[in-house]
């Protein structure tokens, strides 16, 4: 590859501000659904385009720390609002929110901005991680490099194995929450402008007076104390106000439909993915992996023995909760800058 010239940056790149003016909103349409996006470009032709994929219950802004930082290493960044949170389509079809399907929604995605036969570098955080790690089997020709924030790789799985019956046998108890999560309580008790408003300052840190949260990976979303929580130490008031206005934006009977989709999708994904199994071995792209240190839903050793999968996987990890991209931010940059130098061959430079 050709080397570019090199570009000297700070990592400390003020984040995004809602409706901040270093960045554009733009709602297109793909594969009949409408996606929401906004897009960071660097003042002269950019060395890459970088995608952004956010998890739950967040949405793009959830990348406002590193949007700024990496168009200011040169390149542009892509940050959908993926599908069923607000300004993008929720269908009503469950089977449209599959990995299979949105790999295609953000290929085409992708043509605009880097041709049919351009590449991408992805990236992904809580759902948004697990979603790139199965973009790159569904499209490995589009993607130039893979990056994921607290989320490992699991391959796809050669025989079906119910969540509950995971469960059941001592395995992954750290997702016991999905289960409430698939189920239909949240969405009939978090309805509300302000239900909203108290369910995302929980799920982003809040805790009450006597240590009371609003979330536990036994119990999921813990309704009895949400009204309790004192503001999260992660989002600002201004910050909060963006996230409650945007789900609010969303039609239905609930605005947590479309996020919640996301955890009902374990069967139909399982179903779509064993064509994976006949040709898998590895992924070729090169890959990062940042686990985050206090991570209760994903913690780090779940990435236990990720390296057979890759045939060139960097790790990191941070100091943080689940919340990296956020609490954790500066560092989360710093390791994500330093990687691509790699991989883009000096074409970027970042400095501390």
């Amino acid at each position: 590859m050709p080397r570019i010239s090199r570009l000297k940056i700070n990592t400390m790149v003020p984040k995004l501000v809602p409706n901040d003016p270093r960045v554009r909103e733009e709602t297109v349409s793909i594969r009949g659904k409408q996606y929401n996006y906004i897009i960071g470009e660097p003042d002269s032709q950019p060395i890459e385009t970088v995608f952004l994929i956010h998890g739950f219950p967040d949405m793009n802004f959830g990348w406002r720390n590193q949007i700024p930082y990496l168009v200011s290493l040169g390149l542009r960044v892509v940050a959908p609002n993926m599908l069923g949170y607000a300004g993008t389509s929720c269908p009503e079809d469950l089977a449209e929110f599959s990995h299979k399907s949105i790999s295609a929604d953000i290929k085409e995605l992708a043509t605009r901005f880097v041709g049919e036969n351009g590449q991408i570098i992805l990236g992904g955080h809580d759902w948004g991680g697990a979603f790139v790690w199965r973009t790159v089997l569904w499209y490995p020709e589009l993607i130039k490099a893979i990056f994921s924030v607290c989320t490992p790789f699991m391959p796809p799985n050669p025989q079906w194995v119910p969540l509950e019956d995971y469960i059941a046998a001592g395995k992954l108890t750290n997702f016991k929450y999905q289960l409430q999560f698939a189920g239909p309580d949240v969405e009939r008790e978090l309805q509300s402008e302000a239900k909203i408003r108290q369910f995302l300052n929980g799920t982003f840190g809040a805790k009450g007076p006597n240590g009371e949260t609003g979330f536990s990976t036994d119990e999921g979303v813990i309704f009895d104390n949400l009204p309790k929580l004192g503001p999260s130490p992660l989002v600002s008031k201004e910050e909060l106000d963006h996230y409650v206005a945007r789900y609010m934006l969303q039609a239905g009977p609930s605005p947590m439909k479309g996020p919640l989709n996301w955890y009902r999708m374990r069967k139909i994904n399982y179903d779509e993915e064993v064509a994976l199994l006949k040709n898998f071995k590895k992924v070729d792209a090169p890959a990062l992996f940042v686990a985050a240190s206090d991570d209760i839903a994903l913690p780090p050793e779940m990435s236990a023995g990720m390296e057979k999968w890759f045939r060139d996987l960097s790790r990191a990890e941070v100091k943080s909760s689940h919340w990296a991209l956020t609490q954790a931010g500066d560092e989360v940059n710093k390791v994500i800058g330093e990687w691509l130098s790699k991989v883009l061959d000096g074409a970027v430079k970042p400095s501390l």
